[in-house]
């Protein structure tokens, strides 16, 4: 990790106040006095000190909540809305992994660690995320096939990568697996061949389920820390 990254990952102050502190010489590593703004620290290992105090690594938390519906995904709101942070009263803190609306329920990731966040946000690692969705009519047969080969959404090719019923003879209830993290993305995919979402569920996110009641969390286990990090 960058020195500078170390520093302002540890709170005390932004990457870029952390690297005038580099240049001004007032950072050592394991006792030696580094002013290279490309130095790399290792956080398991190498001492940091800031004018000869030791900074040490903040501490990273992760936790899986199973969002409420009538809650919003940020950390707070002008308008003093319910958010998810209300729902963990902790001491750091957190924001959550990407987005869900308000009256989304489901898998949702809270975290303090940007980096973390980022990794599984980002397109290049197609993070599946399954939704389960109660429509307005019956899913058409046809419509199934236009999802699933792709769509036009945002002047570009959009798909669903897998959808199923788990009651064949219920096609209002659908269940469907989707790599994207747009807005809204799975309601407007439906709203674009005229289906309202009515309800909607995230049933996991990365492979992490819903695996508590509706309103509560847990911290992620570190088995299921280790698969995400290896699989991002």
């Amino acid at each position: 990790m960058r020195l500078n990254k170390f520093i302002s990952e540890s709170g005390i102050t932004s990457r870029r106040k952390a690297e005038e502190l580099i240049l001004q010489g007032r950072v050592t590593v394991n006792s030696k006095t580094v002013t290279k703004l490309a130095f790399d620290v290792n956080p398991e290992t190498d001492i940091v000190a800031l004018d000869g105090e030791r900074i040490k690594p903040k501490k990273k938390y992760y936790f899986l909540l199973n969002k409420p519906s009538g809650y919003i995904s940020t950390t707070d709101d002008e308008r003093k809305r319910k958010t998810v942070i209300d729902l963990i009263p902790f001491r750091e803190k957190l924001f959550p992994v990407g987005r869900l609306d308000a009256d989304t329920t489901g898998v949702l990731l809270l975290t303090n660690d940007g980096d973390f966040a980022n990794q599984l946000l980002h397109p290049r690692n197609k993070i599946i995320r399954v939704y389960e969705a109660k429509l307005d009519k019956e899913l058409d047969e046809k419509d199934v096939e236009r999802l699933t080969k792709g769509i036009l959404l945002d002047k570009r090719k959009s798909r669903f990568e897998k959808i199923y019923f788990d009651k064949p003879k219920d096609r209002t209830k659908v269940t469907v697996e989707c790599i994207e993290g747009r807005n809204h993305f799975v309601k407007r995919m439906f709203a674009t061949l005229g289906y309202e979402v009515k309800k909607l569920h995230r049933k996991s996110f990365a492979g992490l389920e819903a695996d508590i009641p509706i309103g509560s969390y847990r911290e992620l286990k570190f088995s299921e820390l280790k698969n995400l990090i290896q699989n991002k």
